[in-house]
């Protein structure tokens, strides 16, 4: 029988719906592992044992009095330490804001809480959002639950290791360089980073304005399309905010892939790590098995990637910082330091010609998709790395590695679906992004259940 932390929330919900499970003993069991677990794993900042018990007591007694509000009812869930949570702690993984405490709750936090959510507690966050690999020297860096010798990626590192662990049932992330679908790549979970401004980013820690985008991260992608239900939707204090209509998300995901037109840009075969490319070969041929049409196209605009989003990123991510780092330079760590005092000498120049390059990545992507329906690559060209001595020194070159792949759709504003493509030779996960067109999440999830459906993924691993 399979553990209740590691069912889905597809799979609770009915359980919960018809009395069958107690949203109380869920949460007690959730938080009994992460007692048992956490130690080690590191993916909470700040677990809320009393808040969730009392929230899961409010559920039961609505659910109990015929008060059902749906399928995230009673669901428990972690959220990301950079969302704010109304007088509870939001440290954004840093000292700098190891004590703030929120007068309000950001829009996404507050619309899942509003659905009926369990609140375990606040996810550990590489420092700021602004790292590839889940350090984190303030409140202890999180470990990857597959080895714990293995990082588990960033900026979300705490929420896809939650997750893969065990320790929730759904999460919280926030997407600006790859910081969803990285980590969901290497702890083999499933991450959207939606079109920007579909859902809200009111309330949350700024790391690059104009490429923020918050998402859901969880175990299935059915439990995606749950949580983008509810996060999904305008919020008028939101500047970039959508308004758009908002599906039914969960509608019609069995409806497969036969005749999809799928493109591999050839940007997104170069540099390939062998067994990357090994496993992204073989999920090629069992998309084709499915019935889609795969082959290789040419986006030459992608080589621009790099240079627009590290302006962009580290130019906009030192302008909210700048008083900071001049006044206290020494509560940053030393990568984010590096990266924030790099994005000083940004010019105005630079700025404005990586906003030209980020124009023609829209365009070329416009282009792409007259003629297929979805773009696929590996989402990073690495396997999982072991922690190095030299973080530093790692954390900087995981951006520069892996910052090809995933910044261009930051850039693009348009929707990522991360999912696990399968093991390496070592058991750790490696991962895929199937890449839409502008608000077409609810295709992209049902591309991502077509192919979970024949490549489902066993999280039930044993943590060292």
């Amino acid at each position: 029988m399979t553990d209740l932390a590691f069912l889905t929330a597809s799979e609770l919900a009915p359980l919960i719906k018809s009395k069958q499970l107690s949203p109380v003993e869920l949460t007690k069991h959730m938080l009994n592992r992460i007692d048992t677990i956490d130690p080690t794993i590191k993916s909470y900042i700040t677990p809320l044992h009393d808040l969730a018990l009392k929230q899961a007591k409010a559920a039961e007694n609505s659910i109990l009095h015929g008060n059902y509000k749906g399928p995230l009812h009673g669901i428990p869930t972690g959220i990301k330490d950079n969302y704010y949570t109304k007088g509870i702690r939001t440290t954004d993984g840093s000292k700098l804001f190891a004590n703030f405490i929120p007068k309000k709750t950001a829009t996404a936090a507050k619309k899942l809480l509003a659905a009926g959510t369990i609140m375990l507690g606040k996810l550990n966050m590489h420092e700021l959002a602004l790292g590839s690999s889940g350090t984190d020297l303030t409140f202890g860096t999180t470990r990857n639950p597959w080895n714990t010798s293995y990082m588990p990626g960033g900026s979300s590192g705490g929420s896809s290791a939650a997750l893969a662990a065990g320790l929730t049932t759904l999460a919280t992330g926030s997407d600006t360089f790859g910081s969803i679908r990285l980590p969901a790549a290497m702890c083999g979970i499933y991450g959207l980073k939606p079109t920007y401004g579909l859902i809200s980013t009111y309330g949350m820690f700024p790391s690059a304005r104009s490429l923020d985008h918050a998402g859901p991260m969880a175990r299935s992608v059915s439990d995606l399309a749950l949580m983008l239900n509810e996060m999904a939707g305008y919020d008028p204090n939101d500047p970039g905010s959508l308004r758009v209509p908002i599906p039914n998300y969960v509608e019609n995901l069995n409806i497969g892939i036969k005749g999809l037109r799928i493109g591999i840009p050839t940007y997104y075969l170069e540099g390939l790590d062998p067994e990357v490319e090994k496993l992204f070969v073989n999920a090629l041929a069992t998309l084709r098995g499915l019935g889609a049409e795969v082959r290789e196209i040419s986006i030459p605009e992608l080589t621009m990637a790099t240079f627009a989003g590290y302006s962009i990123v580290t130019g906009e991510a030192s302008s909210f910082h700048f008083n900071w780092l001049q006044t206290r330079p020494e509560d940053y760590a030393a990568d984010n330091r590096i990266f924030l005092l790099a994005g000083t000498f940004t010019t105005a120049i630079q700025y404005d010609k990586s906003q030209q390059a980020r124009r023609m990545m829209v365009e070329a992507f416009d282009l792409a998709f007259k003629n297929v329906d979805i773009l696929l690559g590996p989402t990073i060209p690495i396997t999982t790395p072991a922690f190095s001595q030299n973080w530093v020194e790692q954390n900087l070159d995981l951006i520069k590695r892996c910052m090809p792949f995933t910044v261009p759709v930051n850039l693009t504003g348009t929707p990522s679906l991360a999912v696990p493509m399968g093991l390496d030779q070592r058991g750790m996960p490696v991962g895929m992004q199937f890449i839409g067109n502008h608000l077409s999440e609810h295709q992209l999830l049902q591309v991502g259940y077509a192919w979970e459906q024949v490549n489902p993924f066993q999280f039930q691993i044993k943590t060292q």
